[in-house]
Formats: C-alpha cells, sequence, structure tokens
C-alpha cells in the first residue's frame, strides 16, 4: 500500500478523526481506512441537509491533515496520498 503499514495508517486517521465509528470489524485495514475516507469526502457523515460537496470536504479534510501537530510531515504525507487516491475514485 504505502511505506507506513496499513493498520499505522488506520491508527493515524482514528488520530486525526477520533470520533469515527467503524462499520465492519472483519474487513483488512487499508479497506476500513479507504471506507472511512470515502465516507468522508461523500460526507456521509452529516445530515443529508447539511451534505458539502466532495469537493469541498476534500479541500477541509487535506486542511485538517496539513494543521494537525499530532502527525509527523511523513505521516501526513502517506494520509494525504490516501486522500488523493480516494478522490481519484470517486471521480471516475
Amino acid at each position: 500500500m504505502t511505506n507506513i503499514h496499513s493498520e499505522e495508517l488506520l491508527s493515524l486517521y482514528l488520530r486525526l478523526w477520533n470520533n469515527r465509528q467503524l462499520r465492519k470489524k472483519e474487513q483488512k485495514p487499508e479497506e476500513i481506512i479507504s471506507e472511512l475516507i470515502r465516507r468522508e469526502l461523500l460526507d456521509e457523515n452529516a445530515h443529508p441537509r447539511t451534505r458539502k460537496s466532495s469537493y469541498e470536504k476534500f479541500y477541509l479534510s487535506i486542511t485538517r491533515l496539513a494543521e494537525s501537530e499530532a502527525l509527523t510531515a511523513d505521516e501526513k504525507q502517506e494520509l494525504l496520498s490516501l486522500y488523493i487516491e480516494e478522490m481519484k475514485t470517486l471521480q471516475k
């Protein structure tokens, strides 16, 4: 997947978004983090009337990631790569 192990990436994501709930614990860590990022970009955690576009959610998520003091530059880069990858998938 990336230089950082997928289990560690999931842990980093959950550190940044500490209120996220996991739905399927029998999934592989890379599947879980992909689903969490997809749900974030589609704003599925918000009420349907208040949902933002995937571009706006991408911007807000990346801004939060960049401003995080809890993550190193390498960790931020790894998570950023996952966000970009998932956004490309959503745009197909």
